[in-house]
């Protein structure tokens, strides 16, 4: 099965902000850049994160975009909307300890957000395109190798965040 990932444009929220579910706007001119950007076959069902950054994007490629919420961005509960140097060093830390089961501000744990993906992936029967976002493209990598969801969330975590705003990744 082939998918092609699509990041989202890049948000309108300042630098430095924890932003994870937040359902943010685009930045102006980013919807018009990226549209610009990608070329994508026809044809393909495309699926979409219902925030406002992948759906605003899937609107615009697709007549019937096909949202699911197991899409959306991590949440970092307290964190959300908080700026990163806010965040108090010693919950930065715990995370760090242990990525894959801590739930940042009390939100999702990267295992529960790979959980699901996983279930997302799973219901897949055909070649798709998919409007996310980075955590959610480094989970539906991993789960393209054929990792178990604790595998993806492990791998996820340990893969530094490289992937620009309207990126392209075909698995």
């Amino acid at each position: 099965m082939k998918l092609i990932l699509v990041r989202h444009p890049q948000p309108l929220v300042a630098p430095g902000v924890c932003y994870g579910s937040t359902d943010l706007a685009i930045a102006p001119g980013k919807l018009e850049h990226t549209l610009a950007a990608l070329q994508l076959p026809a044809g393909l069902p495309l699926y979409s994160s219902p925030l406002r950054r992948c759906a605003e994007l899937a609107a615009r490629l697709s007549p019937a975009p096909r949202h699911d919420g197991r899409l959306a961005e991590i949440h970092f509960g307290a964190w959300e909307m908080q700026p990163w140097d806010a965040i108090p060093r010693t919950d930065i830390d715990a995370w760090a300890a242990d990525m894959v089961n801590y739930r940042p501000g009390g939100g999702e744990s990267v295992l529960q957000m790979a959980e699901r993906i996983n279930a997302f992936y799973n219901e897949l029967t055909t070649d798709a395109i998919i409007i996310c976002h980075a955590g959610a493209m480094r989970l539906l990598t991993a789960r393209h190798e054929g990792l178990s969801p604790a595998e993806m969330a492990l791998q996820a975590a340990q893969t530094a965040h490289q992937i620009p705003y309207g990126a392209t990744l075909t698995l």
